[in-house]
């Protein structure tokens, strides 16, 4: 075959595609803090919120008024401890308390009871002719000093007041919506009035029209009449309504059971789960003078706070984080566990069945890294990574075989444990897979004791440590580390070469995933699915190969797997369709795959047919809104590679890396099927990552519920390279803009 070099430089690849690289310019990053209010109980049932003209906090909760004071929380004397419902900042800026047994105000140091409000309030506002307080028992108003009570015909079921720009007093209640000016008292129920009659709470618009807050959405009034209704059809995530605010931008925040629901006059979001609030039960929402959202939920205060980065400072923040708690001797990278969710500062190292893939991504990642700044803590960081890969083969004992991962020897507590399968147990499985191989002592000891190492080594981990030594290779290692890799790598695709296109485990017999053989992936029904994968990874290792090593013998096993097997021909369609075959999985390895077989020299009719196979592929995963996948893709070649998605997504991950539980399976503004895949329920729409579980790229985005769903207390967390790796590819291919 002719050789051919198919990647060009780095600096035309956006040349090709009549692309600019992204500006790396500065963005707004939310993120979230808690203040819990201690004690629990009814201290902990927050019911309103608000920040005084000095950034002071305050909580009105079941049990009383919190002040919060240099990060923690102090009850406010002389406010009764029993139920508060309303907190309000007059225009003099005092603070007014309603409470089940009237109202308060704070002076000085003390909460001061006001006399002749004899009952409970649940409202308060200000109008031209003072300060008016309403409750089930009345509603008063404030002349001179002193409290008189006002003769009204609206309900005493009262939510909310607001005073309009029209200086006319509109009144929520259960029952409607009342309206006070100075020639009439009006009430609106009816169905053209508003969609619900259940009101929750009041805003004022930016522009002075009224929004409303119910158990069925919001209504927005204009002139005095119903104008919009905004429910699930509308795209508002939840419908029960019980508090409403305009930011200082003009974005309405909306406090419901699932969450804060925003909307910027175009689109909504939604901030849920513990990722972002204590509880979803959102009471009231006030915002301090640098924009931080205070948020009171059933289990406390949350705030939604803002700071403006880079790509590049969030790069920096979470290898920062990546290399403070999920690095683990011999140099493991991945996830870490905090035994108390509440005290990041503990945590523990966790296995994981992939270590080696991880950490052979983590390995790609520093190369990037070092490629864009000749950081040579980047390069350190890589040969540290380098050596662990390396280790992995060292301490099975056999040259080519390397494990998993392993742990030290002290350690007590592994994932899949050794365990003796009983004959009944081992049928069990195998009438789920017929392919289950009994492998009842994962866990070996290392020759001098002091490791304990993983077998039945997966085709996840083959394909991840040529990935991550392919990247190392090309961009980091010094001539003695090339010279370390080029034997690394003969021993490792030898082994595979040499034992029939198997990773053949201590037992003598092929792993269970690590199978490329041709009288398997292409003979045996039951690798049907997995086969087509297969031929597209196996030529990829071997074209790695000869360009690390330069040996010939290489390419004639891959001309040999492509003539007489049809490699090439399968690998024009390297993965399932079907929605009851296809996984992310599958997805993940193709595209680490790619860099492997399509970056490096071959045949150009040939190139052309496998880069046909990387197309069709992709086009399965090009909405998944996947930086990796689609500047991988861009890399080999493709166009239309989503590169403005791509960059969103990074800007908008959060940076909270924990397994929170995610559940948007309770949101009304979704459709639920099973497409992509049949498994799991999925969304009918992609959301943003700020509204979906922390991703890892061999994940379904699609999916209505995500996270670490035996951890829904986010002790699990993310090591953040699945971040890292494509933001700094982007950097080296000039897809994103140094700062």
């Amino acid at each position: 075959m002719i050789s051919f070099i198919f990647i060009v430089s780095t600096a035309s690849l956006l040349a090709a595609t009549d692309l600019a690289p992204i500006p790396d310019t500065p963005f707004i990053q939310e993120y979230h803090e808690t203040f819990p209010i201690p004690g629990g109980g009814p201290a902990s049932d927050v019911r309103a919120v608000a920040v005084d003209r000095r950034d002071h906090v305050w909580a009105a909760t079941a049990g009383g008024l919190f002040q919060l004071q240099s990060g923690k929380w102090t009850r406010q004397e002389g406010v009764t401890d029993g139920p508060l419902y309303e907190l309000f900042i007059d225009s003099a800026g005092s603070l007014w308390i309603g409470a089940w047994d009237g109202i308060y105000t704070v002076a000085g140091e003390r909460g001061v009871k006001q006399a002749g409000v004899p009952g409970t309030i649940t409202a308060i506002e200000e109008t031209s002719s003072g300060l008016i307080a309403l409750g089930p028992e009345g509603s008063w108003r404030r002349e001179g000093g002193r409290w008189v009570l006002l003769e009204n015909k609206w309900s005493r079921h009262i939510r909310d007041a607001r005073v309009t720009n029209a200086r006319e007093l509109y009144i929520a209640t259960g029952v409607g919506l009342y309206r006070q000016t100075e020639a009439a008292l009006d009430h609106f129920y009816q169905e053209a009035d508003l969609y619900s009659g259940d009101l929750r709470a009041l805003a004022i618009g930016p522009n002075g029209n009224l929004w409303i807050g119910a158990r069925g959405g919001i209504d927005v009034y204009a002139n005095g009449a119903l104008a919009k209704h905004y429910g699930a059809a509308e795209g508002l995530p939840n419908s029960d309504v019980k508090a409403l605010i305009f930011d200082r931008e003009g974005v309405l925040w909306a406090g419901t059971e699932l969450g804060v629901a925003r909307f910027d006059g175009t689109t909504w979001s939604l901030r849920h789960s513990k990722r972002w609030l204590l509880s979803d039960d959102v009471r009231g929402i006030a915002f301090d003078s640098a924009g931080t959202a205070w948020i009171a939920t059933a289990a406390g205060v949350s705030a939604i706070k803002r700071q403006t980065m880079t790509l590049e400072e969030k790069a920096r923040y979470f290898l920062d984080l990546c290399h403070k708690r999920h690095v683990r001797p011999p140099y493991i990278v991945e996830k870490c566990w905090l035994p108390d969710p509440a005290d990041p500062s503990h945590w523990e190292p966790r296995d994981d069945d992939n270590d080696g893939t991880f950490t052979a991504q983590y390995l790609a990642m520093e190369s990037f890294r070092y490629a864009v700044t000749k950081d040579p803590e980047a390069r350190a960081h890589a040969d540290r990574a380098y050596d662990a890969l390396e280790f992995l083969e060292k301490v099975t004992g056999v040259p080519g075989f390397f494990a998993r991962t392993v742990v030290p020897s002290t350690w007590k507590e592994m994932a899949d444990a050794n365990h003796t399968m009983t004959p009944q147990e081992y049928a069990e499985r195998r009438v789920r897979d017929p392919r289950t191989k009994r492998v009842d002592e994962r866990w070996r000891p290392s020759a001098d004791g002091q490791w304990l190492w993983k077998g039945d080594t997966s085709s996840d981990e083959m394909v991840g440590q040529i990935f991550g030594i392919f990247w190392y290779y090309r961009l980091a290692a010094d001539d003695a580390h090339k010279a370390r890799v080029r034997a690394h790598v003969r021993r490792i695709v030898d082994y595979i070469i040499d034992n029939g296109y198997v990773i053949r485990d201590l037992d003598g017999k092929a792993t269970r995933w690590g199978v490329w053989a041709p009288e398997s992936v292409l003979s045996d029904p039951d690798w049907r699915v997995e086969g087509v994968n297969k031929t597209f990874e196996v030529l990829s290792f071997l074209k790695a190969a000869q360009e690390i090593t330069g040996d010939e013998k290489y390419q004639r096993e891959f001309d040999r797997l492509v003539r007489d097997h049809g490699y090439a021909e399968i690998a024009r369609h390297p993965k399932s369709y079907g929605r009851s075959e296809r996984t992310h999985i599958q997805d993940d390895l193709l595209a680490m795959s790619t860099p492997g077989l399509l970056m490096t020299p071959m045949d150009p009719a040939l190139h052309a047919q496998l880069f046909d196979g990387a197309t069709w592929a992709y086009r399965t995963v090009e909405n998944d809104q996947n930086p990796f996948f689609n500047f991988i893709y861009a890399m080999a070649g493709g166009d239309n590679f989503h590169l403005q998605e791509s960059v969103d997504f990074l800007r908008d991950q959060p940076l909270d890396l924990r397994h929170w539980t995610i559940d948007n399976s309770q949101r009304e503004d979704l459709e639920w099927g099973r497409a992509p895949m049949l498994d799991p329920l999925q969304s009918d729409r992609m959301l943003p990552p700020s509204e979906r579980g922390v991703m890892r790229w061999d994940k379904n985005p699609w999916a209505v519920i995500s996270g670490d769903f035996s951890d829904p207390e986010g002790r699990s967390e993310s090591s953040g390279v699945f971040w890292l790796l494509p933001y700094w590819m982007g950097r080296y291919a000039n897809f994103i803009a140094a700062p």
